[in-house]
């Protein structure tokens, strides 16, 4: 295994799920059934398949039931990191930063999954991804859907900037990255922050890369998107263990 391989990854998990209430009320939106599954153990699995085993998750809104269903991982075949948050999450940025002062997250370049988003993409294409000097964060989108129809950010010659040069397109960050440590240094321990601004301020500086993928994908943030996914796995008689659309 090169050094630049990375070997861990941290799943954002500590949401309260408002949008998906009344079903989250007494259940973490991480462990929502999608396709039979929580949706987390799909990120495990797809995780776990590309190579990587060591995952944190943050864990804030009925933290318990989250860790009591998941445990310690082995079910799974993966070493699980539980960092957790207060009854108020720190936030993406917040959290990240509470996982590396623990040592819950090492020290080094990881992969960042939203865990309310599903897809069919394959985290093997991330793991051998290798992280320049100054660079802070590597980010994949994907077209815009109708839920976001301004998009988010726009790549000029592999740059991710927050407005398009010229006839560029603006598209939607699709949750899933490979991440420096350093984008989130600074921060304040115990202190909420987001992750967005601090990316608008790297692209600023050059130092975001991001790439287009046309894997399926879905923002589980709903109960009609919800609703939608399980219809698509149904349809397409997509592969629980790996997240893979059998053909």
């Amino acid at each position: 295994m090169s050094s630049s391989t990375i070997t861990q990854a941290m799943i954002l998990a500590a949401g309260k799920g408002t949008r998906l209430r009344p079903l989250t009320l007494d259940t973490p939106k991480p462990l929502v059934q999608v396709g039979g599954q929580p949706l987390i153990v799909w990120h495990i699995k797809a995780l776990q398949a590309a190579g990587i085993t060591d995952i944190t998750i943050n864990a804030s809104w009925l933290a318990d039931k989250l860790m009591d269903t998941l445990g310690d991982g082995s079910q799974y075949g993966v070493k699980l990191h539980w960092s957790v948050e207060g009854d108020e999450p720190l936030e993406t940025a917040g959290g990240i930063f509470q996982a590396l002062q623990s040592g819950k997250l090492r020290d080094e370049p990881f992969i960042l999954v939203n865990s309310d988003v599903w897809t069919t993409y394959d985290f093997a294409q991330l793991r051998d991804y290798t992280l320049g000097a100054d660079q802070r964060a590597h980010l994949l989108l994907i077209d815009n859907p109708e839920h976001n129809d301004g998009g988010d950010f726009a790549i000029n010659n592999g740059l991710a900037s927050e407005q398009p040069v010229g006839d560029a397109d603006k598209f939607t960050f699709a949750g899933i990255s490979v991440m420096s440590p350093t984008l989130v240094e600074g921060l304040v321990s115990g202190q909420p922050a987001a992750l967005a601004p601090l990316l608008k301020q790297a692209m600023i500086k050059f130092q975001i890369t991001a790439e287009v993928i046309t894997d399926n994908w879905i923002d589980v943030g709903t109960a009609e998107r919800l609703a939608q996914v399980n219809e698509f796995i149904e349809k397409n008689d997509i592969d629980n263990h790996q997240g893979r659309v059998n053909s």
